[in-house]
C-alpha cells in the first residue's frame, strides 16, 4: 500500500498535516514506539506509529525526526491521546524531512491503524503474521510484557510454531511455560550460552529428548553488553530447514524480542537510580531515616509504575543484602544478570551496581532469596562463563528495619569472601556460615592469608614435592582424627611408628609442636586457606 490509501474512503480517520507531496511512497509495515531514538529498529518502508511521550521539548521533535528519517520510515502518524494535539514544532520538523505527518485522533485506535496496514500488505497468512511480528517490533513498549505473550499465542495458534523467550538463568519471560520443562530449560540456556561464548553464529540448534530447538539471542541495551545478561529466543525445530518465509517470521520474532528488552531495561532506569542512592546512604552510614524514605520511594514506583502491591511500611519491614562480584566480567554484567535472576523472586529487589560487582536489597522474609535458592537460580550461567570468569554471592541474614541494613551489608560481604574462597563458577554462601572461622579467614586481607599460608606449609609442600614424602595429607588427617594416632594411621592405612615418623618431619621442618593446641589450629587454618 501507499501512504495516500491511508486517507482514502474506508481507512481510519487520518489527518495530514506535513508533506502532501510525498504519499506515493511504498508502506511495508508499521512500528509501534515511544523510544527516543527507534533508528536502529527501522529496515525501510515503515509507517512510524508514536504517542510523542519522548517529547519533552521542541527541540525533542527535529531529533526524532532526523532518527526515523535515516532508519528509512516513509511516514509518521502521531497520536493524540496521551499529549492532545500534534504540536507545531513536529509539523515544522517533518516539512523540512520531506516527512508525511499524519494525525492520529484520540478515539482513533493505534490497534485499528496497524490492522488496517496489515490486511492491505499481506499477501498470504504466513506473510501477514512475519509482517505482524516485523511490524510490532516495539509495539510491546506500549502493551508492557504481555505483548510478547500475544504475539507468541498467535504464532502458536495460527501456525503451529512452540515459541518461547528465556532468561540467562533459564526463567520463561514469554510463551507456554508448561509446554516446557525445567530441565528442558535450563539445558537450552545453557546450550545458547556456550555458543555464545565460543562465538558460534546463531541460530544455534539444541537437541534434547523432547525434539529440536533453535535458539537466537535477543540483545538489550549495551550496558550489560554479554550473553550472560541477554534473552534468548527458543523456537520449536530447525529453522535451517525452514522455508525463507519461516527463517525470516523467527528472525523478525527475535528483533521484536530484543526491542521488547530494551524497553524493559530503559523502564529499570528509576529504579536502579534509586538502587545507587541506597547503596551510596548505606556506605556513608547514613541516618535510618534517609534510608527509609528511599525504600519508601522504592514502593512507590512499583506500585504505580510496575503495577506491584505495595506492603506494609518500609520502616516495619525486614531486609536482605547480597553482596555479588564478577571476575573476568565486563561492567554492569553481574547486575544485569542478578535483575533478571530476582525477577519472579521478588519484583521489589534493589539492585545497585558497582562496577564489575553488584549489591541487591530486597524484603525479607516474603521476599527472602535464601543462598541456596540463589545459587540455584545462577547455576546455568556456568555455561556463559570462560575459563577465567566467575560469579561470587555473599547474602546477609535479615535485617530488621532499614537500620540494620549497614550492618547487613558487612554480612554480606563476608559471606561473599567466603563464596570467593570456594572452587567452581559460581559459588554463593549464606549467613549460616558466618559462625565459623572462615568468617575470620574471610575478613583478613589477601597478601596476609598468602603470608601466613606459605610461612607454615611452603616447606612442608615442598618436602612432598621433591621426595614424595605426602606430609601435607598426613597432616590434614592428622587434623581430622583430633590428633589420635591410631584413627588416624588406620585411615591412610600406614603403620603408627610411619605416621610419627612424618609428624616428626613436619614439626622439623616448621618448628610446630603439633601436640600443642595453638599449632594445630594454625595448621587447620592454613590448609583451610589453600
Amino acid at each position: 500500500m501507499r501512504v495516500r490509501d491511508l486517507l482514502a474512503p474506508g481507512a481510519p480517520r487520518l489527518r495530514l498535516l506535513a508533506a502532501e507531496d510525498e504519499l506515493d511512497r511504498q508502506v511495508s509495515g508499521v512500528m509501534t514506539t515511544d523510544l527516543h531514538d527507534p533508528g536502529r529498529y527501522l529496515h525501510g518502508g515503515e509507517l512510524v506509529l508514536t504517542g510523542m511521550l519522548w517529547r519533552t521539548a521542541p527541540e525533542d521533535s527535529e531529533r526524532f525526526v532526523r532518527t526515523i528519517v535515516a532508519g528509512g520510515a516513509v511516514a509518521l502518524a502521531a497520536g493524540e491521546a496521551e499529549v492532545g494535539p500534534v504540536p507545531e514544532d513536529l509539523v515544522e520538523a517533518c516539512r523540512r524531512h520531506r516527512m508525511p505527518l499524519l494525525a492520529v485522533p484520540d478515539d482513533i485506535a493505534f490497534g485499528s491503524v496497524v490492522e488496517y496496514i496489515g490486511r492491505q500488505v499481506s499477501a498470504d497468512r504466513a506473510a501477514d503474521l512475519a509482517a505482524l511480528v516485523d511490524r510490532h517490533r516495539v509495539l510491546v513498549s506500549a502493551a508492557g510484557g504481555g505483548g510478547l505473550d500475544a504475539v507468541l499465542d498467535l504464532l502458536g495458534g495460527d501456525l503451529d510454531l512452540d515459541c518461547w523467550v528465556l532468561a540467562p538463568t533459564g526463567r520463561v519471560v514469554a510463551g507456554p511455560a508448561d509446554h516446557l520443562s525445567r530441565e528442558d530449560r535450563d539445558q537450552l540456556v545453557r546450550a545458547h550460552l556456550a555458543a555464545q561464548r565460543q562465538r558460534r553464529r546463531p541460530p544455534h540448534r539444541a537437541r534434547l529428548a523432547s525434539g529440536a530447538y533453535s535458539l537466537l539471542p535477543a540483545s538489550g541495551t549495551p550496558e550489560a553488553d554479554s550473553p550472560l545478561a541477554d534473552w534468548v529466543l527458543a523456537v520449536a525445530g530447525d529453522v535451517t530447514e525452514w522455508t525463507p518465509k519461516r527463517q525470516q517470521l523467527a528472525e523478525n520474532l527475535a528483533r521484536l524480542v530484543a526491542a521488547e528488552r530494551t524497553r524493559r531495561d530503559e523502564g529499570r532506569r528509576l529504579r536502579r537510580r534509586i538502587a545507587d542512592e541506597v547503596l551510596a546512604l548505606l556506605q556513608r552510614d547514613a541516618d535510618p531515616a534517609e534510608l527509609t524514605r528511599a525504600l519508601n520511594a522504592s514502593t512507590a514506583m512499583a506500585a504505580r509504575y510496575e503495577h506491584i502491591e505495595p506492603p506494609e511500611a518500609e520502616a516495619e519491614r525486614s531486609w536482605l543484602v547480597a553482596s555479588c562480584e564478577g571476575t573476568g566480567l565486563p561492567e554492569g554484567v553481574v547486575r544485569a544478570v542478578l535483575e533478571e535472576a530476582l525477577t519472579d523472586a521478588t519484583d521489589r529487589a534493589l539492585v545497585a551496581g558497582t562496577g564489575t560487582g553488584a549489591v541487591v536489597v530486597c524484603p525479607a522474609p516474603g521476599g527472602a532469596v535464601p543462598a541456596d535458592a540463589l545459587r540455584e537460580l545462577l547455576a546455568p550461567l556456568e555455561a556463559g562463563l570462560g575459563s577465567e570468569g566467575r560469579i561470587t554471592v555473599g547474602v546477609s541474614a535479615p535485617a530488621q528495619e532499614a537500620g540494620g541494613l549497614r550492618g547487613a551489608l558487612e554480612e554480606a560481604r563476608h559471606a561473599r569472601r567466603i563464596a570467593a574462597a570456594r572452587v567452581g563458577r559460581v559459588c554463593v554462601a549464606g549467613p549460616e556460615e558466618l559462625a565459623s572461622h572462615v568468617l575470620l579467614l574471610a575478613a583478613v586481607p589477601d597478601e596476609v592469608r598468602r603470608a601466613f599460608r606459605s610461612r607454615l606449609l611452603d616447606k612442608v609442600i615442598g618436602y612432598d614435592i621433591e621426595h614424595q614424602a605426602d606430609l601435607v595429607r598426613t597432616l590434614e588427617a592428622f587434623l581430622r582424627s583430633d590428633g589420635s594416632w591410631t584413627r588416624c594411621a588406620a585411615q591412610l592405612h600406614v603403620h603408627v611408628n610411619t605416621l610419627r615418623y612424618r609428624i616428626g618431619r613436619i614439626e622439623e621442618l616448621t618448628g610446630r609442636d603439633l601436640s600443642r593446641l595453638e599449632d594445630r589450629v594454625d595448621f587447620y587454618l592454613a590448609l583451610e586457606l589453600a
